[in-house]
């Protein structure tokens, strides 16, 4: 009979203690949300409450069952030391969570490239930071190696640097190839005119002559300028009768 009172009271603790839980994470959300807390640090505090509460709850459930939190809290300490050791890498990640937030190299909604991947940042949560790829995969990168290693963070400034690599044969008019990548520059309106894009020879190749182009545009324009000008320009090498090179070899035979 004492047994099932105990476990009657630890199920009562249970129901009650789980709408708790839901209970204050709501009011968390609510609270956040009105005083307009940034999104990244909205992300990881949730994460970080909804553990600490499950926590609590287990030692309440515990200590409606009957056993001594004490001696329960006791055991917990011991164990945690030898459970931090195990762990010691997701405590790297909860202290690298804490710089992310502190520092800020970056927050949900930036686009960042680090630990050989790249992708739109979705949430920092207390451990991982959640990274979503242009082709919709979910990489969850370790909070410690995204706060000590090194990131390279996109969308931080309004502006990017494009750039393309054009070959074009041997024996072409350079001014005019110059002359029709400037006029196809100044023609698209989302390239800026500070700084101005510039135009360079670049290489003598084995079979061809290479030519860099370079401008600058806002970071929403990027992915768009940067193949819509690859088309035109294409197009416009055709009709101005520009030629572009392919790999050739010239064989002599040698005459007995």
């Amino acid at each position: 009979m004492d047994a099932g009172r105990h476990i009657l009271i630890a199920i009562v603790v249970y129901v009650i203690g789980h709408y708790l839980i839901k209970l204050i994470k709501h009011l968390l959300n609510k609270m956040m949300e009105r005083r307009k807390v940034d999104a990244t640090i909205q992300s990881f505090l949730k994460s970080f409450v909804n553990i600490v509460l499950q926590v609590l709850l287990i030692v309440s459930i515990v200590g409606a069952l009957g056993i001594n939190t004490t001696s329960f809290a006791a055991l917990l300490a011991s164990a945690g030391v030898a459970v931090g050791m195990a762990l010691s890498g997701n405590l790297q990640n909860f202290a690298g969570g804490i710089i992310i937030l502190l520092f800020k190299p970056y927050k949900v909604g930036d686009w960042v490239e680090a630990q050989g991947t790249s992708g739109n940042v979705m949430e920092i949560q207390i451990f991982h930071t959640i990274l979503k790829t242009a082709d919709g995969k979910l990489i969850y990168v370790p909070n410690g190696a995204m706060s000590s290693g090194t990131i390279t963070n996109v969308t931080l400034t309004p502006t990017r640097r494009i750039e393309w690599t054009v070959s074009v044969e041997y024996g072409q008019d350079i001014d005019k190839v110059r002359s029709v990548c400037n006029s196809l520059l100044e023609a698209d309106e989302r390239i800026t005119k500070d700084p101005e894009p510039v135009v360079y020879l670049t290489e003598l190749a084995d079979s061809s002559v290479n030519v860099l182009i370079r401008a600058w545009v806002l970071n929403e324009d990027y992915w768009n300028v940067m193949f819509d000008f690859r088309e035109r320009l294409y197009k416009r090498f055709n009709a101005e009768g520009i030629g572009f090179p392919f790999p050739q070899m010239t064989v002599h035979q040698a005459k007995d």
